[in-house]
């Protein structure tokens, strides 16, 4: 048995589906609806097997997104430009 890290806080909402595509670069994207969990990744295999151990291994939470989907992890929980000049 191999030992991995534990899933992101949050794991046990039974909501958590997982969007799967590629961005305007043409980069694999994972983000999960609430904008909270996700990131770029190198292919798409990879990119599949963060959402499946980021919602507990259920395929049916899963979405391959057709178009372009952009990753945008909660902009408003960076500072803004003037804030960091502070």
């Amino acid at each position: 048995m191999r030992h991995t890290e534990p899933p992101s806080s949050g794991l046990c909402s039974k909501t958590s589906l997982f969007l799967i595509g590629r961005d305007r670069a043409g980069h694999w994207v994972v983000r999960d609806l609430q904008g909270r969990r996700g990131g770029l990744f190198v292919g798409r295999t990879q990119a599949l097997k963060y959402a499946l151990f980021e919602n507990g291994n259920r395929p049916q939470a899963v979405v391959m997104v057709p178009g372009v989907l952009e990753l945008d992890l909660g902009a408003d929980a960076l500072p803004s430009a003037p804030a960091l000049a502070a």
